[in-house]
């Protein structure tokens, strides 16, 4: 068994060349059944042979929608049948 001190460096050997291969650690908290899905997307995002496909359906299913703020959202909402006119009150008469 390593000492604690080679133990130390060989950790930190390692994480530096996931560093320099541009992978990163990451925590996730999933449910148990969805456990094994995650950790195969994880595999096949590493795997030089099929990272390419599993982005582009990656990509594909969770896209970042465009950011247009508050007037873009309701331009893209379905506003069929809903009556957005508003009947004008002036409120109650006040005797001063």
């Amino acid at each position: 068994m390593p000492k604690p001190q080679q133990k130390q460096k060989n950790l930190a050997r390692h994480r530096r060349a996931l560093k320099q291969r541009g992978i990163v650690r990451l925590e996730v908290r999933v449910r148990r059944e969805d456990a094994p899905l995650v950790r195969r997307v994880a595999e096949a995002l590493t795997d030089p042979a099929r990272e390419a496909s599993a982005r582009a359906v990656l990509r594909e299913g969770f896209a970042a929608q465009g950011v247009g703020g508050l007037k873009a959202l309701l331009a893209a909402a379905p506003l069929d049948g809903i009556d957005l006119l508003r009947a004008t009150d002036m409120g109650r008469t006040v005797d001063l």
